[in-house]
């Protein structure tokens, strides 16, 4: 089975034409073609890291802030699931908690890994295709902290009786969550489908 690259083709990322190798631009829309996207792997460490930055104050900062008559409460996420595990709410804290801690740092996890694997060839390229794959899947489900926050801000809004609003987390939290977004989508992942010709050659 030959590839557009043996035969001398490169598609184009914005429209998906196939274009010859030596052309710089898309014959159809214009756009910069590049056989190999050039350090995508920087792109993908440097968006990651400001990820990582955005999540600690995501952590460390309230969630949410509930005003109540004479009372003024601030909730950090592990606040909240602690608050939620006593009142005995345990199926809700455990899905705070999968969203919130779990999957942000399984996917920082997964992206680092992957980022660290791909350019040293130490892993199945298989199985790396398998991972970026779940990583891109998990990443449209991961705001789901934001969506309640915002939820409960809109429904709760009973002037001096009760009021919530969401803190300077849930900011941080929905930049970390689109940082780490576009970190997995800066890979190139025909970097690892290269790796994977090699081993279907190799064998």
């Amino acid at each position: 089975m030959i590839t557009a690259r043996a035969a001398g083709l490169v598609g184009c990322q914005s429209c998906g034409r196939a274009n010859s190798q030596g052309q710089t631009r898309c014959v159809r829309c214009g756009s910069r073609i590049d056989s190999r996207t050039p350090r995508s792997l920087q792109h993908v460490w440097a968006w990651m890291a400001v990820g990582l930055i955005a999540y600690v104050p995501a952590n460390t900062y309230p969630m949410l802030i509930t005003s109540t008559v004479g009372d003024r409460q601030e909730s950090t996420i592990m606040g909240g699931i602690i608050d939620l595990v006593e009142h005995g709410s345990y199926g809700v804290a455990l899905i705070v908690f999968v969203a919130s801690i779990l999957v942000p740092v399984g996917k920082f996890i997964a992206i680092g890994y992957l980022a660290f694997c791909i350019p040293r060839r130490m892993q199945n390229p298989h199985s790396l295709l398998h991972l970026h794959e779940v990583v891109e899947f998990i990443g449209r489900w991961s705001m789901i902290d934001v969506f309640v926050v915002a939820i409960l801000a809109a429904l709760v809004q009973f002037d001096l009786i009760a009021t919530i609003n969401p803190g300077i987390a849930a900011v941080c939290f929905a930049l970390s969550v689109v940082f780490t977004m576009v970190s997995a989508q800066s890979f190139d992942t025909r970097d690892i489908w290269d790796r994977v010709e090699e081993t279907s050659a190799g064998t």
